[in-house]
């Protein structure tokens, strides 16, 4: 009876994994059965719901319905990305850049055209967020989440009012604060509180937006990605400036912890789902990115991860409370002061790249300094004992004699 019963109850949760998501077309998914087919997809971290705290397991649900077989791997910033599929050491079929990746992949030829009958499920994305500027003719790219960038705070040591930038670069918090480890992110705070367009290609403002970064770099804890989730959370940093998504999820494990859009206006942007040139599996890719657009996995995603959807019926699912809510959806009055970044020109991309390496070792150089300080004392008082225990051996002699 107890074996009876185990089976039941095993049948029951079988079922129960299985059929946790509804799906448009069964019988298009099922198609790729017994195919023996493996994707490698390469998504940001912390990007897609899981399966931990009771949220949908979305790749788990993708490879029961198709049994197709998903190897996951995360990136931390755009610029690793471009890095890693410019260097040809690894075949990736799926890739989630934001939108001026994108537009720098599609100049390097870097991007495969999608065929949209194998992608039914893009009508529910909204119009607007179609054929953006970084891909026109929406031709290689479907939006998957979108979202903007503000400064995460906590509440019980950051005392001043936070409407501004400018906090990131307050004495007073000094090494409670950190930065953005990539290049982009952090020339467009700079820039913003600067004045600048994110997208200059001026010189002197690059200069100028390097001289500023320069000057925070004392102040910095550390630069980092997904590094800040922990140093938020536990309190080990006060203020950072991170994705707006990201920072719900961190207020959600500490309520200390409070979120402001700067007033001088910040990036805004839409990350999409791409196939690399070369895909072996593109008809299983374009499923997969079927796949994400499913009113349920759109749900799920949004609700695991917390960034605003494109998904106009996920949207309606997730209610009036979501799409409400001034972080993930801000007023338009704000979004008119947003700019969404813009694939520079390569001698632009050389110049920010050449200064943020400098701002970066810059850092180290400080660091260095003070080692070196710190070995020639060591040296001198090494000198200096050496000295005076000759100088005691030599007075002893003379004292003997």
């Amino acid at each position: 009876m107890k074996r009876l019963i185990f089976c039941i109850v095993a049948i029951f949760m079988l079922a129960l994994c299985t059929g946790a998501v509804n799906v448009d077309n069964i019988d298009y998914y099922e198609a790729f059965k017994d195919k023996n087919i493996t994707l490698n997809v390469y998504n940001w971290g912390e990007y897609i719901s899981n399966g931990e705290d009771d949220s949908v397991d979305v790749i788990q649900e993708f490879e029961n319905i198709t049994g197709i077989k998903v190897n996951y791997t995360n990136y931390a910033t755009n610029e690793d990305l471009f890095a890693k599929l410019s260097s040809g050491s690894t075949q990736y079929d799926i890739v989630i850049p934001s939108d001026y990746m994108i537009a720098k992949m599609i100049e390097n030829n870097m991007l495969e055209k999608l065929n949209f009958e194998n992608i039914p499920n893009i009508k529910y994305i909204a119009p607007e967020y179609l054929n953006a500027s970084f891909d026109p003719e929406g031709q290689y790219s479907v939006p998957y989440t979108w979202g903007t960038v503000g400064i995460i705070y906590n509440k019980k040591y950051v005392t001043k009012p936070v409407d501004s930038w400018e906090i990131l670069w307050d004495q007073d918090y000094k090494g409670k604060i950190l930065m953005f480890d990539n290049s982009r992110d952090a020339f467009g705070i700079a820039q913003k509180l600067l004045g600048y367009s994110l997208n200059t290609t001026d010189e002197k403002e690059l200069e100028a937006t390097k001289d500023k970064l320069i000057e925070q770099k004392p102040l910095i804890q550390n630069y980092v990605m997904d590094q800040i989730f922990d140093k938020m959370e536990l309190e080990e940093a006060y203020i950072a400036p991170y994705y707006a998504g990201d920072c719900i999820t961190m207020m959600d494990k500490n309520p200390n912890l409070a979120f402001c859009h700067p007033k001088e206006g910040t990036n805004i942007f839409i990350d999409s789902v791409c196939i690399p040139k070369g895909c072996k599996n593109k008809q299983a890719a374009e499923a997969f990115i079927n796949f994400l657009c499913e009113t349920d996995i759109a749900v799920a995603n949004c609700e695991y991860i917390c960034y605003s959807t494109p998904h106009t019926k996920a949207l309606e699912v997730l209610g009036q409370e979501n799409s409400s809510n001034p972080i993930s959806y801000p007023p338009a009055e704000y979004i008119s002061k947003c700019e969404s970044f813009s694939s520079l020109p390569s001698q632009t991309n050389k110049l920010m790249d050449s200064y943020w390496t400098t701002i970066l070792t810059q850092s180290d150089v400080s660091s260095n300094t003070s080692i070196i300080i710190l070995g020639v004392i060591i040296a001198l008082g090494l000198i200096i004992l050496v000295t005076l225990n000759a100088f005691r051996k030599y007075k002893k002699k003379n004292n003997n004699y």
